[in-house]
């Protein structure tokens, strides 16, 4: 056998096992990166969700006083409209 046939087995049978770890490497890496980016895209989804929940409070809150007022406000038309009578 040749030098140059017998080194380049010897990179195959060596290397070959250390492709398959660089490529497992290479994997979890892109994975690891990959689950990152969808944390984060989840955490600004639950940040914008929270965000429109106080926001909607805010209005609820707002509209449950207009709708007191108003009740106020006919309450003090029905007690004028029973005077009237």
């Amino acid at each position: 056998m040749s030098p140059f046939y017998y080194v380049l087995s010897m990179i195959f049978l060596f290397g070959t096992p250390l492709i398959i770890f660089a490529m497992k490497y290479i994997a979890a890496a892109y994975e690891a990166r990959a689950k990152g980016a969808a944390d984060d895209a989840y955490r600004q989804l639950a940040q914008r969700s929270a965000q429109s929940q106080s926001e909607s409070a805010a209005s609820l809150a707002g509209i449950q006083t207009d709708v007191a007022q108003i009740a106020a406000r006919l309450t003090a038309v029905e007690k004028i409209l029973k005077a009237v009578e």
